[in-house]
């Protein structure tokens, strides 16, 4: 009889237990069901009774966006249109002509030919006008249409008509496979240390690293260290972070591990090869751009203790995206998991599930962030991207007159006229901004407008709008005048004062229209004080050692 009872309950129990999953499914799927009809019934009648004509696939496309936008950044509709500009920001290859280009007023203009490109070689520069692609005029294009009409199947010509010193030039040129340059320079410092600039991690980004590095050491086989350079770097394929962090690590080293709400897209990502140099001493730098793969290299790299981390807080992107095929070949890129490095920790700092009372993302706090121990035992958090072992403060302000002249192109107008009058400069390691070139800008911006306020003139302007609401401007409104006049701006003294940083945008912007990236970032690497800071830091192999063994 007893067993006959328990029998019933084992049954009552088990029969209560599916109902009710059963009843959470049904009530999800009716959810679903219900909702898809509401929202099928509302795009038929928006269809049938708006009073104007409205396009249907941009209604959906402005629909899906919304509804993607309440979850996170990164999971996004990719429509038929925009596959292409996907499989470039993962291959780094597209067809076209290699050209960056801007937009100003009602033109596009070209902003950096790449070099040995099909825009470089027909002798397209920096700072001409498109005026026409293919005979259709560019007037009133946005810089995303222009780019959609200079892309195209690689092999096919295509006529680009330019203006340049109120000059009309037509250009034939034909598009090519255009692969960007995951490793723009590499090069010795002091010729005994390696430099490595990786901009993103695009397919073969790994072997370009590992490719960089062989040449370094075969220039000099006892290299004393080498400087990867992930700032900037917004990340990429997984797999070839994966396989960067191999070229320094042992076989068989776990490197990162995704978890996610379906189990079977779980996965751990071992190192599959013998390392190239798995002693040599390292140093990786990053900033508050570097993120996703970069992260995983820097986060990795820190864990197992095998390099110096030196710059400032990552970006804090922990979340892996995978990419779904949909109907009418659409796709939709979804966050399916986090990802999580050799500590067991996760670095992504924001909390999209979580906003606040504005529909920002919330911040891990500080009361929530958990520790992890290096593989050395050395303690870090989660929660908030990598931090820097040894972080390099920026007490430098950009001055509000620096932030003009670049966001009117000043800068960027002056390399255009200093090329013209100038055939070739000194090499990228050797040109300078000297007095001469500095007062030949400080004349060429005599006659042109860019206004700005320091932040003490806009303090004094709010001051002033306060005073008046409160009525309080009658009794201060000489002295504040007063304080304005004090205070306002002189240009030719701001200019003096902010002298360095506008030297280092004008270095930057000339080094480019002679010796491209690869000449730029050779040529700003001397005053580049990270760069300095990790010479230093490999240079005294006990301070490295420390670093990487000092437990907080």
């Amino acid at each position: 009889m007893n067993k006959v009872r328990i029998s019933v309950m084992v049954c009552l129990i088990m029969f209560s237990t599916y109902a009710v999953a059963q009843n959470k499914y049904d009530d999800k799927g009716f959810e679903i069901s219900k909702n898809l009809e509401i929202f099928s019934t509302v795009y038929k009648n928006l269809q049938l009774n708006y009073v104007d004509d409205v396009e249907p696939g941009k209604l959906m496309k402005t629909a899906i966006d919304a509804m993607l936008s309440s979850l996170d950044p990164y999971t996004v509709y990719i429509p038929e249109s925009e596959i292409e500009d996907v499989k470039m920001q993962l291959m780094g290859q597209y067809g076209g002509i290699g050209m960056l280009i801007h937009q100003r007023g009602n033109y596009v203009y070209a902003s950096e030919p790449y070099e040995g490109m099909p825009a470089d070689l027909a002798g397209i520069k920096a700072g001409d006008k498109i005026l026409e692609v293919n005979g259709e005029s560019a007037e009133g294009k946005t810089t995303s249409e222009v780019s959609s009409a200079l892309r195209g199947q690689a092999g096919t010509e295509l006529k680009v008509k330019v203006e340049r010193d109120g000059k009309v030039i037509e250009k034939t040129l034909t598009r090519r496979e255009i692969k960007l340059k995951a490793v723009p320079y590499y090069g010795l410092i002091d010729n005994d240390y390696g430099y490595i600039k990786l901009n993103e991690f695009t397919q073969n980004a790994s072997n370009d690293v590992k490719n960089a590095f062989s040449v370094l050491k075969s220039q000099n086989p006892n290299l004393k260290g080498v400087i990867l350079d992930l700032r900037g770097n917004g990340g990429g394929l997984l797999n070839e972070a994966v396989d960067l962090v191999n070229i320094f690590v042992n076989k068989h080293e776990l490197v990162v591990q995704t978890k996610g709400k379906v189990a079977s897209r779980n996965s751990k990502h071992y190192t599959r090869n013998a390392p190239i140099d798995k002693d040599i001493p390292l140093v990786v730098l990053i900033d508050g751009y570097s993120a996703s793969a970069s992260e995983i290299v820097a986060g990795s790299l820190q864990d197992l203790d095998r390099a110096v981390v030196l710059g400032n807080r990552s970006f804090g992107k922990g979340l892996v995206q995978n990419i779904l095929p949909l109907t009418y070949n659409s796709q939709m890129k979804v966050t399916v998991s986090k990802y999580y490095i050799p500590s067991g920790r996760c670095i992504q700092a924001l909390d999209y599930a979580h906003r606040d009372e504005n529909g920002r993302a919330t911040k891990v706090p500080d009361s929530l962030k958990t520790a992890f121990k290096t593989r050395n035992g050395r303690v870090v958090y989660d929660g908030f991207g990598i931090e820097p072992d040894v972080e390099i403060v920026d007490s430098s302000v950009v001055g509000n007159i620096t932030v003009a002249l670049a966001r009117n192109m000043l800068i960027f107008d002056f390399a255009t006229e200093y090329v013209k009058t100038h055939p070739t400069i000194a090499p990228a390691a050797e040109f300078e901004i000297t007095d001469e070139i500095y007062a030949d800008f400080t004349n060429f911006l005599k006659d042109k407008k860019y206004d700005y306020s320091t932040s003490t003139e806009k303090a004094l302007e709010l001051l002033k709008e306060a005073a008046k609401d409160e009525k309080y401007i009658e009794s201060i409104a000489d002295d504040i005048e007063v304080m304005i006049k004090k205070v306002h701006s002189d240009k030719a003294i701001d200019l003096q004062k902010n002298r360095e940083d506008i030297s280092e945008l004008l270095k930057s912007e000339i080094l480019t229209r002679y010796y491209y990236e690869k000449g730029r970032i050779e040529g700003l690497l001397e005053d580049d004080k990270e760069v300095k800071a990790a010479v230093e830091i490999l240079s005294d192999k006990d301070r490295y050692n420390n670093i990487l063994t000092h437990r907080k």
